[in-house]
Formats: C-alpha cells, structure tokens, sequence
C-alpha cells in the first residue's frame, strides 16, 4: 500500500490519507481475523452469535422507533 506526497501536502494528510486507505481496502481487519486459527466450529458459533445479537438490535430499533398508543 503505497501513498505518494502531493505538492504542499502536511505530512498528517498524508497519514490520513495512507489510514483511509487502508482501512477501505479491509487489510487490517484480514490481519487481525487471521492472526490465530480458528476451527469451523468455532467459527460457526461466533457467527452464530454475531447474528442473534444482530437481531437483538435490530429488533430494539424498531421497538424504539414505533410510537407507543
């Protein structure tokens, strides 16, 4: 990942510029989720409870929204 500094460019908007960046392009988030080995089971529940907690939120936005009578 590279960023080139533009003429009369700060070196924090490079930096910002070379974050965003990187960030968009999902590297870190591929580091981290790769950094230790994780089983297919394991896999399976974790996503299994990102979901329910997914649901659990979605199910309170849409309760807070509705007015109540």
């Amino acid at each position: 990942m590279t960023v080139v500094l533009r003429p009369n460019e700060s070196q924090d908007m490079l930096l910002k510029r070379f974050r965003k960046k990187v960030a968009k392009s999902g590297i870190l988030s591929t580091v981290r989720r790769k950094r230790w080995f994780v089983s297919k089971s394991e896999l399976r529940r974790i996503q299994r409870k990102k979901a329910i907690r997914r649901l659990k939120r979605r199910q309170r936005k849409v309760a807070a929204s509705r007015p109540e009578a």
